[in-house]
Parts: structure tokens; sequence; C-alpha cells
């Protein structure tokens, strides 16, 4: 089967992964986009899973200060490499978590940081459960995720604090 390179492209602009990455996905699925998104989505997740477990020693600190300067948030996202943490990519991901932090005031990064007794709506209170301010339809987790299986390396966020004025 001959898959147009325009189509790669679409399903590349979509999903972020590479041309061959595309090309292949889109092969397996005869060319179905959606079948080709979901292929390539099962394989993000079989990477992202390989790479759970390694050591998140470099990163960044990230701020983020609300028009107005009322509210600010500041996160430290940690991966793999210092190669890793200066990339674009890597720093429009802890400037986005920043601004999730600022916009949905969170209590705790995960569901594990939790003090036992502690009341919590753990989709409202945990970072990483909450839905994404600018994509809805994905959890914080899901947004990281995508970054993980794009830059081959383990992100996770250590901690962040939110400030607003008079609190």
């Amino acid at each position: 089967m001959k898959i147009a390179t325009e189509t790669v492209k679409e399903l590349r602009g979509q999903c972020g992964a590479g041309i061959m990455e595309c090309r292949n996905a889109l092969l397996q699925a005869e060319g179905d986009m959606e079948k080709a998104l979901q292929i390539i989505k099962q394989q993000n997740l079989f990477k992202v899973e390989k790479k759970r477990d390694r050591l998140t020693s470099q990163g960044l600190i990230e701020t983020y200060i609300h028009t107005g300067g009322r509210i600010g948030a500041m996160i430290e996202i940690n991966c793999e490499t210092d190669f890793v943490a200066r990339t674009d990519e890597f720093k429009e991901l802890a400037h986005h978590l920043a601004m999730q932090v600022a916009a949905m005031s969170p209590r705790f990064v995960s569901r594990e940081d939790v003090k036992e007794g502690t009341d919590v709506e753990a989709e409202k209170d945990c970072l990483l459960l909450q839905s994404d301010i600018k994509e809805p339809t994905m959890t914080i987790q899901e947004v990281i995720d995508q970054t993980i299986a794009r830059v081959g390396e383990n992100i996770k966020v250590s901690r962040f604090t939110r400030f607003e004025v008079g609190d």
C-alpha cells in the first residue's frame, strides 16, 4: 500500500511522532487516520512504561506569574539528562505545568503524596490527575506521557508551590 506524504505529515502534525513511525502506523492501519493515531498512542504507552523507573536527576525550575501579578506558581520538573532539560519542548512543558498549577491550584503532585486521613478529591487536588487546561480531554499525566514518548526520557514533577496575593 502506498501512503501519501501529505497523509504522513498530517498524522505527524496531530501526534508529534516521527515520520517513519507515522508511516508505519498508517501502513498497519491501511491508511485509516484514526486507527493510525490509536496505534501510535499504544506504542507511546509502551515506550513510557519502559522509561517510568529511570532516574530523573536533571531538569529545571519554571515560574509563571499570571497577568496582574496576583497569582504565581513555581514548579520543579525533572528528566534524565541536561540535554533534554535544555530543549524547547521540555521548557514548554514546564511552563505549561506552571500555568496549570496557577490556574487549578492543586495541593499534591500525585495520589501517592497524599497523607493518610487527608480529605482529597483526587481529580481536583492531585496535579497529575487534573484535566489539562489547554486540552480538557487529557490529564496532566497524559500530557507528560506524550512528552516522554517524544523526547525519549522519563519526566517527573518533583514539587510545586502556588502563591496568591492575600492568601
